[in-house]
């Protein structure tokens, strides 16, 4: 998914105003921040608000795109839990978007469930 993003970006983009791809592939681990055992993540999110966050941030200056995928039902250890793009003219038009757009989904959207 994530070749077949950066491919289409890399096609349709302005090659003037596409100087860098930040992504982000969260996985399920085997702990806990705790380092407890983990078998397994029960995911859910709200879609609406993810639509919402990403149609707000591709607005913002020097920003080209930005997708997201996230899982849900259950998923295994090394399993994907997300994946985020975000294509833009420089690093600092990239960057700070990227943080905001990462921790409002991990913070606000996605509702994680450990299994253990």
């Amino acid at each position: 998914m994530i070749s077949a993003w950066i491919d289409a970006i890399k096609r349709e983009a302005d090659p003037d105003g596409l100087g860098m791809i930040l992504v982000h592939n969260g996985i399920v681990r085997g702990t806990t921040k705790k380092g407890e055992p983990v078998r397994r993540m029960r995911l859910s999110y709200d879609k609406e608000r993810l639509e919402r966050l990403l149609a707000e941030h591709r607005k913002k200056e020097g920003i080209l795109d930005i997708r997201a995928w996230i899982n849900s039902g259950e998923a295994g250890i090394g399993d994907d839990i997300m994946l985020l793009l975000v294509a833009g003219r420089f690093r600092t038009d990239v960057l700070p978007v990227f943080e905001s757009v990462l921790s409002t989904i991990k913070n606000e959207i996605v509702h994680e469930e450990e299994i253990r």
